[in-house]
Order: structure tokens, then sequence, then C-alpha cells
């Protein structure tokens, strides 16, 4: 084996991370950031020609099962004269999901819980989504009606 082949073999045994849970941790998180971003990007087409827009938002996201406990991940609020929708990042692992944001209105003065977001839950691998007043029914695909029927709230 060459020099540089034993120091390249070092150097990538050195870089990889040694504890593989913490490892895939980072990776999910990693996942749960890009997969936030990218729901920020759709929700920004199926509101194209509305006058509204996104925002993104910093949230600190506490899971006891996360090294360190917090991570920072964007959230997305979505504004229409004094209503707000937000779309927060709660907690990376869950029973069966992985990913939950949760999904409140706040409108005069109050904040009114409107469902959930999953990132993985069971088998399936986009969002899905849980309403406040179903949580118990199984989560369905989150998508462009869902969206819509979901930020009707915004509007007084």
């Amino acid at each position: 084996m060459s020099a540089k082949s034993q120091f390249l073999k070092k150097l990538q045994v050195r870089q990889s991370p040694h504890d593989p849970l913490l490892s895939k941790q980072q990776a999910d998180i990693a996942e749960f950031r890009q997969k936030m971003a990218l729901l920020q990007e759709q929700m920004d087409v199926w509101l194209t020609d509305t006058g509204l827009d996104t925002e993104q938002i910093n949230v600190q996201a506490t899971d006891l099962l996360v090294d360190g406990g917090t991570f920072e991940i964007p959230g997305i609020a979505l504004r229409y004269e004094r209503r707000v929708m937000k779309f927060l990042p709660i907690f990376l692992y869950g029973h069966g999901v992985t990913g939950c944001v949760e999904i409140t209105l706040h409108a005069d003065a109050k904040m009114v819980p409107q469902g959930r977001l999953w990132m993985r839950a069971g088998n399936a691998r986009g969002w899905t989504f849980s309403p406040q007043s179903e949580p118990s029914r199984s989560a369905a695909a989150f998508g462009e009606d869902a969206f819509f029927s979901l930020i009707a709230g915004l509007l007084p």
C-alpha cells in the first residue's frame, strides 16, 4: 500500500463518526432540515398568484433521543393580515415516525392547533398530515389540496 493510500485510509477513519447512532441522528436532522426547506419551496409554488408568501423562522426543536437534546431547524410562517399559520418542527423521533411539525393558527390573540405533519410515518416517506380534530386517524398524504384546506383558516 502506498504512503498516500495509507494516509487517505487513516484520514477517512478519523473523519468518519465513531458512533453510528450519532451519525444516524446527524443524517436524520440533515434530512429534516432539507425536507423543511423543500416543503417551504413547494408551498411558495402552491401560493403563486395568491399574493401570499412564506417566511422562514428559526426553531429550536427539543428531542431527548438526540445527542444534546436540542437542534436548530427552520420552521415556516404564512401571514395574512393579522393571522399567522405556523409550521413548527417540534421533535425528530416518535413512535413509528420521524420528523414532526406542529401546525398552529395564531389569530385574535389565540393559538389554535390545526394538526401535525410527519416527515416519515411508518412506511410513508413523503409528508403526511394528521388533522387536530382526528389525531388518531392515520395520516394522509400532504399535497396541494390538503395545504389549501388547512390554510383556509387564515381567511377571516
